[in-house]
């Protein structure tokens, strides 16, 4: 009941009228899920700060105006683009799971296997600051000191929640500690729409932050107080897997597609899935499928779980296994996998149980000097574990909630010590060679399922980013269930029911993009932006 209560209370904060989006700069833009974190990123760029300082800005004012998303005690994926070198990287926050994580804990007969799951014992290492100095230090062009004041300010001066926050609150307010209860409610109760979330701790943890680095968050006095609350919690997390957290710089994966060159996060992240889509549609002449037709729809759900396929078979920690990826996407292979799809009918796959979330926030800075950055970040869970160490103001994760616990040892379990295999999927678009769009989105497993009908609507419908964004999406969920925008015509619906689809209707993502607009001498001229108001 507690699951199905939450998804009425998303899909009802998925409403509402569109806002105006303000007019591009020429220093830049940025596409966030919060106007605030959106100014900070644009105030930023307008000091003459680069996407790579406006990135941190966005990603720190996240933390403190949307806290049920991101932040500092959660995890990520982060696709830079660095225009001088005309470089595309993938930098991990992923991180690491802890050294003593042991998920037979996660599995029946253990008592409580379940609240294990979600609770304390399913906090990772957290990534994100790190990755943002690491950022910082290779491109960053502001003081670190200075990327900060917008959360410092939203968190010690407070700011007016809306009615998607009163909602996140008010479900997970009875597993919040006394002590956050003083400040995320009043009188006993939930903070409601129109009150000020006041965040001192939060306010002084990223001032400390701001004047020291990461150093006091991995090593000194914020990692004792979160090594002190997860021995009281029997926690797997411990002071030295802060110490001994680092962001890595990885290679990304590329995919020529109709023309375009499109990069998203290489393993660990499981962005790949999103890209069996992309060979997969390939296989059909762009001009043959109408949008959003039943034939359209139907393709794409099974081509889905051809992905899907794949992500189970070759998703694995670089350091262990070696994926075969360059083989899954050749030519052959992929030809082989759509003759395999029947064109009239729905098959059915058996998927191993995975959470969906929609409890994650991605963003997208592009500067005047074609720099980019797409980011995904995430708690996991809406606040994440519920833990937040008292004088931090930072919530933790719970990432090992989207690990596969059975059967034990399969590769989406939680290993000690390894990678954690994460799902985001950051995508950069060239165009002859040069940043043409960028984009990503939250929603757990539909993740890789909404954003490649993003980069179809763009490359092959023409579409804006907005527009793009807008579009009625599918999502298969689980055995023979596909999950559809509400928007989606009834005859369209009906006609996907004949072929064998069992329909649930649920919103879908909240993507963020931007396109980068050009004159014939390939110079910007400006930028279009794509909020989705899925959230709003």
């Amino acid at each position: 009941m507690k699951k199905l209560f939450f998804l009425l209370l998303c899909l009802a904060a998925c409403t509402g009228p569109k806002p105006e989006l303000e007019n591009t700069s020429l220093s830049g833009d940025v596409a966030s899920a919060h106007p605030l974190a959106t100014k900070a990123g644009r105030d930023i760029l307008a000091a003459g700060g680069n996407a790579f300082d406006a990135a941190i800005a966005v990603a720190a004012t996240l933390n403190v105006v949307e806290p049920m998303m991101s932040g500092l005690g959660g995890y990520g994926t982060i696709l830079t683009y660095e225009a001088q070198s005309e470089e595309i990287r993938f930098l991990n926050a992923s991180g690491r799971f802890p050294a003593a994580t042991n998920t037979d804990l996660m599995r029946e007969p253990t008592v409580n296997f379940k609240q294990n799951r979600v609770g304390p014992k399913s906090i990772s290492t957290p990534g994100n600051l790190n990755a943002w100095k690491a950022m910082h230090e290779q491109y960053g062009k502001l003081a670190w000191r200075d990327l900060f004041k917008s959360a410092i300010i939203h968190a010690e001066e407070g700011f007016i929640i809306g009615n998607f926050t009163e909602r996140m609150i008010a479900f997970a307010f009875d597993d919040f500690s006394d002590h956050t209860k003083t400040f995320y409610g009043k009188d006993g109760k939930p903070l409601r729409a129109g009150d000020k979330l006041i965040q001192a701790d939060l306010a002084r943890t990223f001032r400390l932050i701001g004047e020291e680095g990461p150093n006091p968050f991995y090593q000194g006095e914020l990692a004792k107080k979160i090594d002190l609350t997860m021995q009281e919690m029997e926690s797997f997390l411990s002071l030295e897997d802060l110490k001994s957290n680092e962001a890595e710089w990885w290679e990304p994966l590329a995919m020529d597609y109709r023309g375009y060159q499109v990069f998203t996060a290489s393993l660990p992240a499981n962005s790949f899935a999103a890209f069996v889509n992309m060979g997969l549609m390939q296989q059909w002449p762009a001009d043959s499928l109408k949008h959003n037709s039943v034939q359209y729809l139907h393709l794409f759900a099974e081509m889905t779980k051809e992905s899907y396929k794949a992500r189970l078979a070759h998703s694995f920690d670089p350091d262990v296994t070696t994926a075969p990826l360059d083989s899954l996407f050749s030519p052959a292979v992929m030809r082989q996998m759509a003759a395999a799809i029947d064109t009239e009918e729905a098959s059915t796959f058996e998927l191993p149980f995975a959470e969906e979330s929609q409890h994650t926030t991605h963003f997208v800075v592009a500067d005047q000097w074609g720099n980019i950055v797409s980011a995904t970040q995430t708690l996991g869970n809406v606040f994440g574990s519920r833990v937040m160490p008292e004088g931090t103001g930072v919530w933790l994760n719970n990432s090992m909630a989207y690990s596969t616990f059975e059967p034990k040892g399969n590769p989406m379990d939680a290993y000690p010590g390894r990678h954690k295999l994460s799902g985001d999927c950051p995508i950069i678009i060239l165009k002859d060679g040069k940043p043409w769009a960028a984009l990503g989105s939250p929603g757990g497993h539909t993740i890789t399922q909404n954003v490649p009908q993003i980069i179809f609507n763009l490359i092959d419908f023409d579409m804006s980013m907005q527009e793009a964004i807008d579009q009625p999406k599918i999502s298969f969920a689980e055995p023979n269930v596909i999950l559809v925008d509400e928007h989606l015509p009834e005859n369209i619906l009906e006609a996907l029911t004949s072929k064998g689809h069992q329909l649930i209707s649920r919103s879908i993502g909240n993507a963020h993009g931007i396109k980068i607009i050009r004159d014939q001498s390939g110079a910007i001229t400006s930028f279009e932006l794509g909020e989705d108001q899925r959230r709003k």
